[in-house]
């Protein structure tokens, strides 16, 4: 299972991608989850940091975007995952 990092409008993108980058060196796989426009804005610039840092390691890092219901403070919230996609060489 992926390591799930909750991305909130606040979060620092840079502190983000290398969370992202140190759970695929170590599982292969993160998830990012972000409610709301300012966190999805942070969540996709962390995703394409995040393929910078893993770039000198020669893996080449991809995003797949979808949609997720989730709980927050007792309401149901329509999320965006996305979740990392090694690609081949």
């Amino acid at each position: 299972m992926a390591n799930v990092l909750k991305v909130s409008a606040r979060s620092n993108p840079n502190l983000v991608a290398g969370a992202v980058a140190g759970s695929i060196r170590e599982s292969g796989e993160a998830e990012l989850q972000a409610v709301g426009a300012g966190a999805v804005n942070q969540a996709v610039k962390a995703a394409a940091i995040a393929c910078a840092y893993l770039e000198p390691s020669e893996i080449k890092l991809a995003f797949e975007p979808s949609f997720l219901t989730v709980e927050m403070d007792g309401e149901q919230r329509t999320a965006i995952r996305l979740r990392s996609v090694i690609l081949p060489k």
